[in-house]
């Protein structure tokens, strides 16, 4: 049986616009699955993204927010834009409420400590497909993109309970 949950979605990264909940007739993943904690890759490794990551994680995007927009996928107008290490630790925040409440789950993409990018797994607006995804790695681990987006698809396959994802193509994965 699948029930009624509020979504969080409308607010972008960064914007201090509040919540706009959608009620939805399901939830985005079933009650019954454990939603991994981790997942170690080749050169990485996935963390749910949270407070601790906030000094890293606003230093890994700031310093490449050209090479963010240019990702596959991540073509916002939105986000990034730059913003003070407080209102990237609201995000932070904000992404471990929803993490927990499982109605979206974004997890820092690390090479031992540091933060070199972030994964975002949120229910699709798109008939027919269950999950929308998108990452990014910072500019100057750009050699790893493809081979981020090549182990989190057959992750994703793998290991969740979608049928259908949207994750943008790398050319050269």
């Amino acid at each position: 049986m699948r029930e009624s949950v509020g979504i969080h979605s409308g607010r972008e990264r960064g914007s201090r616009q509040p919540h706009r909940v959608v009620t939805m007739t399901t939830t985005f993943v079933p009650t019954d699955f454990d939603v991994p904690s981790s997942f170690q890759g080749p050169g990485f490794h996935l963390e749910p993204l949270g407070p601790v990551h906030n000094e890293r994680d606003h230093e890994a995007w700031m310093s490449s927010i050209d090479h963010i927009r240019s990702t596959p996928g991540m073509d916002w107008k939105k986000w990034p834009t730059p913003m003070t290490r407080e209102q990237n630790l609201a995000d932070m925040e904000m992404h471990a409420g929803e993490f927990q409440d499982r109605v979206g789950f974004t997890y820092s993409i690390l090479d031992g400590d540091e933060v070199i990018g972030c994964v975002y797994i949120y229910p699709s607006d798109k008939p027919d497909v269950d999950a929308h995804v998108r990452s990014w790695v910072r500019e100057s681990r750009a050699e790893m993109d493809a081979v981020v987006w090549s182990s989190l698809s057959r992750w994703l396959v793998e290991e969740w309970p979608f049928q259908a994802i949207d994750y943008a193509p790398r050319p050269d994965a």
